[in-house]
Formats: structure tokens, C-alpha cells, sequence
């Protein structure tokens, strides 16, 4: 069998190019042929049928509907995509009134909550894979609106891989393990993931986050949620605005560099939901800001790219996002069955007042969600599940029986319009009614030529990261791609990448040892370098205000400075951070005044990497010879969190090759002052420069 590298290269691969600068096979004689279940040759598997370059995806696309409906079909019970998941109940609360631009009733005046049930996840691994695999994740909020359940069921990127959902199947096969073998899980390094992508030029944007440290946050609680799609708001007369949906923490942003991603899967494969657990146990709830970018057609017109191009994004600093409400998670489940595993979530429930436009991976996400219920739930009665069933509403309908039906209405009606003056009617002026629009255009396969940039925003979000940023996604390129056994591959990449920055192409290729650059790869349109870049894409350039939620590991032995310990448990609390004291032995840990404490874990059950920031306090054997305590210390400094010690510990840190390694996040602590000082800079949470000195 022929590897990708041995059949051809991007060149050879290209034969045409539609308008949206798509990459098209060759159709060779005696090569297979691609059909539908029914044998039926497809003439093109990368674009959904559409009424005119902007219009709406067509009902009638056999080709898409049967890709789809297999693809939904392929696994039960858990889902095919964001298996891994963990949920929790809330409430939203309108800060800010917006009848003006929408009927929809979470906006209706400030004040009014809507509950709220929201489901975090990853995308390509199964239940049993780690939370801290490099993926993006899910951020699915179902909103209980008293005008029907309304689900804004979006990202922790504002832009997705592929521009038509006909290639969505495609996408999630070649991240899964590969079919032959089962492996990798939940990674996407491998092979067929990086030939998908290779070919794939409309992801290199997404390819940008997906490799930044927004794919490995440190917490659900710390990373910002999107709608990803451009949607519509409708006011009462029918006037529509343009507008997108922006989840900001109030925790700030915050992620974990690699090295620790890995050993937190190996210490804690759970950590980000048992932090979401202990954080609403605890009474910290988390909170987001809910921001919206609203623009008219204008704007739409006048911007450098299509805005319903969903691997595309609007820049803050282009259109400022307008924050009008904030979400609370207080409320744990109660059964993780029966809530966050059976909780279905549609792009398709919107209520009067929010409505789509002609996106077409949003088009093909409307279709897809509702198939995949009926598949994973069992039936068409799955909204009637407490998770999924409507809140703040009554519910009436004509629909009856099927598998798992609980409800049933009385009497002999059951159809409408019936003249026996019984039973539910539709109200025009209260339900929901479509935003009224105009399409026209030919029936075709097709893509809008304005979706055809693929390299210029992903170029704009790479220069938008600090130094240190884009030498983590520099990184984490060369480990992806040197998984890949096919050198092919890994050339075709770097290709694309010099179309995002040559700095950032050279110092992949180099990383992975390639005897030449190759070309850059051909290119539908020339990248712009006139975009400014976003100071908003940057985590490292957003840090929090504060420690607050965030976590102190402590590691203590018998004997240590009680003092140092008090004036840190004070600094710690009035800042709203939290401690974990870690000894030998989980039975507890005796200070120099001989007064027994309580420990949380035990040395080399909880390693530096499960820590916001540390401080080493041991008594007089200083916890030199102990390895978990070396490595502990070791990690540490080398992830650039800070740290305190005290004199007790100076042979630790000299055994671990530190000692007189001081900076602005390597502290001694003496007396409480220093102590102060040192938890007043761990709001910071990295000293990124200490960085640059480690790496020479």
C-alpha cells in the first residue's frame, strides 16, 4: 500500500481549485472511486450543495445528509466527538437590557437570571482518556429560558478547522486512533491526523490555537468560551444585527506549558474536574462574563473577511465586545449519568429573538446534533430527560408515543388544526418567526471566493503571542509532527507554515531535521502581512488581577518554621487562593513547636505540576535525599512558577543544582514580609523569563 509521502506531493495532490481555494484530488483512470452507501459516484466530497456562493445549505444534498447520519451513528453510547465531559448547573443574570437588538428573553432586563446547565469537554478522546490531552474544548451552555431551551453550544477557539460541515466526518476520523491499530487516544499526533490537516489549508488558523497553550488550560474555569458562528439577534419588528458570543473567566486566563500536561495526566488524569468539583464544593463558584461582538451588514460588508466563515474571527480591537450578563456555577450533579452524560445539546434550540445565518458548517451542525441524540439517547422523547426538559416553560404538543415517551396528553385529539375546540395552537405573535431574508442563486457545489484566505488570520494570531507563546507553538509543531513516520507529512506542513511565518517555518523545520525547506505551499490568496496584531488572542498578555481560586502547594517536614506556615496561610486566604500541605506522610506533620498539622497529600502523590505556585518550609533534614521532593522543586522553577523556600530548604535547592538561581519568583522566605511579598507576585503565576534563561 502506497503512504501518502510515496503517492504524491502537495502539488501532485492539486488539481483544481475552487473558489474557496479547496484542495481537489485527482480523478485517475483505474484509481477507486468515491460513492455514497447506495454506490452512487460523488463528484465532489468537499462542498455542500448550496443555493448560490452565500446562500443556505440545501436540504436535498443526499451526499452530505448520508455522510452525516453515518458519522452520528458510529459509536454508542458515548458520543463520537466530546466524549469526555463534565457538567455543572448555574444561573445567568442579565447585566445589561438589550430589547433593542433582541426578543430573546435572557436579555429581556437587567436582573433576570435564567438557569443555566453547561458542559465542558474534549473533543477527540473517549470517556476514559485525561482532561489534560492537547484538544480543543467544549464549552456547551443550555440556557432554561422561559421561551424554550436555548443551547449556545460553542469552543474554547473562536474559529474551527474545517469552513463546510461535509468535511466534519473527515476531520474526526483522521484525529480519532488510527482504525487500524486504535492508537493514539486522545492525541493528535499521529499521522492521519497531520495528512488531513496537510491538505487541509482552510485549518491552518485553527492549527494556531490548537498547538498554543489554549489547548492545554488549567482549568475549565480559567479558559474563555465561544459561539464560534456568526448568528443573528432579531428584535420584535424583525430588525436583525449580526452578532457573536464571547464567554470571558472571571478567574482570568490561564494555562499549563507542556511538560506539566503530561505529568498532570500521569499525577491526575481527573484534574479538570475535580477542580470544577472542589471549586462549587467549596463555595468558590466560577463565574464567566457573557460579551457579545455586534455588527450590521455594513460592517459585515466592509470587514477584511467573510464573517461566516467559521474559520475566521472578528478582532476585539476591530469590534469591542459588549459584556451583557455573567453565568454562576453553583450547583454540582447530582448523578453524572443522568445529567452530564445524558444532557443533548442541539445548535438548532434557539428561542424567539436569536436565529442563524448561512454559515455552512453552522447549516450542517443544525442538521448533525438532533441525528446524534436520537442515535445516543434512543429515541425522538430524549427532551424528555429532566437535563433536557424545558425549565421555564410549559410545553405542548401534539407529539406522541415512541421509544421512552413519559407524557401524554387526554382525550381524543391529537392533531391540528381539529375542530373540537381542544389542545395547543401556534400564536404568531409570540412564537418563534424566522429572520425574513431573500435567497437566490444556482444550484451548485460550492464555496464563496471570500472564503479563500487561509493563511492571514492564522498568521494575525501567531504574532499576537508573546515570544515565549510562539515558542511554545514552535514546539509543540516539532513534537506533533516528529510522531508522524511519514517525512511527506511533516513537509507539507512546514509548507503551509511559511505561509504563516517564515520565522515560525524555519524553526519547525529545523526542529524536525528537514534537508531543505520545501516551498511554500500554493496558496488561493497571498497572505496579508497589514493585519495588526490582537493583544486579546494572548493569555501570556491577559494575566489575572489576582491568586484568587487559585492553588498553593506547600511541602513541609517534621520540624519546620509553624511562623512561616501561618504568615503563608494568611497571605494565601486574604489573597482567595487556597493551600495544600504536602509531607512524607499523610497522618500528619509536626512544626518546630512540636503542634501536629494536617497534610492533604503525600510527597510523590502530589507533584509541583498539580500547583498553582509552591513553597518549600521543611524542618531540619531539609528533604535533600528525597527524589519526589527534588523533582518537586526541580519542576517547579523549570515551569517558571514561583517559588518560596526557606533556609531549611537551601540544601534542596542546592542538591537540585538552584542555589543561587534567585530571581523576582525565586524567593527566600525569612519573616512575613517576605512571605507577603512573595504571595503579592504569585498573582503573576509565571515568570516567563526565567524561560529564555533556561533554555540558553
Amino acid at each position: 500500500m502506497k503512504t501518502p509521502s510515496q503517492s504524491s506531493d502537495l502539488n501532485d495532490l492539486i488539481s483544481a481549485r475552487g473558489t474557496g481555494g479547496e484542495i481537489q484530488q485527482h480523478a485517475v483512470e483505474g484509481t477507486e472511486r468515491l460513492t455514497t452507501a447506495q454506490g452512487v459516484v460523488i463528484a465532489d466530497n468537499q462542498n455542500s450543495l448550496r443555493a448560490g456562493a452565500p446562500g443556505p445549505t440545501l436540504l436535498e444534498d443526499f451526499a452530505l445528509r448520508e455522510k452525516i447520519f453515518h458519522f452520528d451513528h458510529e459509536r454508542i453510547p458515548e458520543r463520537v466527538v466530546h466524549a469526555r465531559g463534565y457538567g455543572a448547573h448555574g444561573t445567568f443574570t442579565c447585566t445589561r437590557a438589550m430589547a433593542d437588538v433582541t426578543r430573546a428573553a435572557p436579555f429581556a432586563s437587567v436582573g433576570k437570571q435564567t438557569e443555566v446547565f453547561v458542559r465542558f469537554s474534549t473533543v477527540a478522546g473517549s470517556k476514559g482518556s485525561p482532561d489534560l490531552a492537547r484538544d480543543i474544548r467544549g464549552f456547551a451552555v443550555k440556557f432554561y429560558t422561559d421561551q424554550g431551551n436555548w443551547d449556545l453550544v460553542g469552543n474554547n477557539a473562536p474559529v474551527f478547522f474545517i469552513q463546510d460541515a461535509i468535511k466534519f466526518p473527515d476531520l474526526i476520523h483522521s484525529v480519532k486512533p488510527e482504525p487500524d491499530r486504535d492508537f493514539p487516544q486522545a492525541a493528535s499526533a499521529h499521522d492521519n491526523f497531520w495528512d488531513f490537516i496537510s491538505l487541509t489549508p482552510e485549518a491552518m488558523h485553527t492549527i494556531m490555537w490548537a498547538m498554543s497553550d489554549r489547548a492545554i488550560p488549567r482549568s475549565f474555569t480559567t479558559m474563555e468560551g465561544f459561539g464560534v458562528h456568526t448568528f443573528r439577534f432579531v428584535t420584535v419588528d424583525g430588525v436583525s444585527t449580526f452578532v457573536k458570543f464571547h464567554w470571558k473567566p472571571k478567574m482570568g486566563l490561564q494555562s499549563v506549558v507542556w511538560d506539566e500536561a503530561v505529568k498532570s495526566n500521569g499525577a491526575d488524569a481527573d484534574r479538570h474536574r475535580r477542580d470544577l468539583w472542589d471549586a462549587i464544593d467549596r463555595g468558590d463558584y466560577p463565574e464567566w462574563d457573557l460579551g457579545v461582538q455586534l455588527f450590521d451588514q455594513a460592517f459585515a460588508d466592509g470587514f477584511a473577511f467573510d464573517v461566516l466563515d467559521p474559520t475566521k474571527l472578528i478582532p476585539e480591537e476591530d469590534c469591542p465586545i459588549q459584556i451583557v450578563g455573567t453565568m454562576k456555577l453553583d450547583r454540582a450533579v447530582e448523578n453524572f449519568f443522568a445529567e452530564t452524560e445524558q444532557v443533548a445539546f442541539c445548535t438548532q434550540n434557539v428561542v424567539p429573538g436569536i436565529d442563524f445565518t448561512d454559515d455552512p458548517l453552522l447549516q450542517g451542525r443544525n442538521f448533525s446534533y438532533l441525528d446524534t441524540q436520537l442515535k445516543r439517547l434512543g429515541g425522538p422523547n430524549f427532551t424528555k430527560i429532566p437535563v433536557n426538559a424545558p425549565k421555564g416553560c410549559p410545553v405542548s404538543n401534539y407529539q406522541q408515543d415512541g421509544h421512552m415517551q413519559t407524557a401524554h396528553r387526554k382525550g381524543r385529539v391529537n392533531y391540528e388544526p381539529n375542530g373540537w375546540g381542544e389542545g395547543p395552537r401556534a400564536h404568531p405573535l409570540e412564537g418563534y418567526v424566522s429572520y425574513l431574508s431573500s435567497v437566490s442563486g444556482d444550484k451548485a457545489r460550492l464555496r464563496p471566493e471570500s472564503f479563500s484566505d487561509h493563511y492571514s488570520q492564522a498568521r494575525q494570531f501567531y504574532i499576537s503571542q508573546t515570544p515565549s507563546e510562539q515558542g511554545h507553538i514552535a514546539a509543540a509543531l516539532v513534537f506533533e509532527l516528529s510522531k508522524c513516520a511519514e517525512p511527506g507529512i511533516r513537509a507539507r506542513i512546514v509548507s503551509h507554515l511559511r505561509n504563516v511565518d517564515e520565522d515560525l517555518a524555519a524553526h519547525v523545520g529545523n526542529g524536525l531535521g528537514l534537508e531543505a525547506m520545501p516551498a511554500p505551499a500554493p496558496a488561493a490568496r497571498p497572505t496579508r502581512t497589514d493585519l495588526k496584531p490582537s493583544p486579546a488572542l494572548s493569555i501570556q498578555s491577559n494575566p489575572p488581577e489576582s491568586f484568587k481560586g487559585r492553588v498553593m502547594g506547600v511541602m513541609l517536614s517534621d520540624g519546620f518554621d509553624g511562623s512561616l506556615l501561618a504568615a503563608l496561610e494568611k497571605a494565601v486566604a486574604d489573597a482567595g487562593g487556597l493551600i495544600k500541605i504536602i509531607a512524607p506522610r499523610i497522618g500528619g506533620v509536626t512544626c518546630s513547636k512540636n503542634n501536629l498539622h494536617t497534610v492533604d497529600e503525600k510527597i510523590g502523590g502530589a507533584p509541583s505540576v498539580l500547583f498553582d505556585s509552591v513553597a518549600i518550609l521543611p524542618g531540619k533534614d531539609s528533604l535533600a535525599t528525597t527524589a519526589a521532593a527534588k523533582a518537586f522543586l526541580s519542576d517547579a522553577h523549570q515551569h517558571c512558577k514561583y517559588v518560596g523556600w526557606s533556609e531549611d530548604a537551601s540544601a534542596l535547592v542546592a542538591v537540585c543544582g538552584l542555589a543561587g538561581a534567585e530571581d523576582d519568583a525565586f524567593c527566600a522566605l525569612t519573616d512575613a514580609p517576605s512571605v507577603q511579598a512573595f504571595v503579592n507576585g504569585c498573582k503573576n503565576l509565571r515568570y516567563w523569563a526565567r524561560e529564555t534563561l533556561l533554555q540558553g
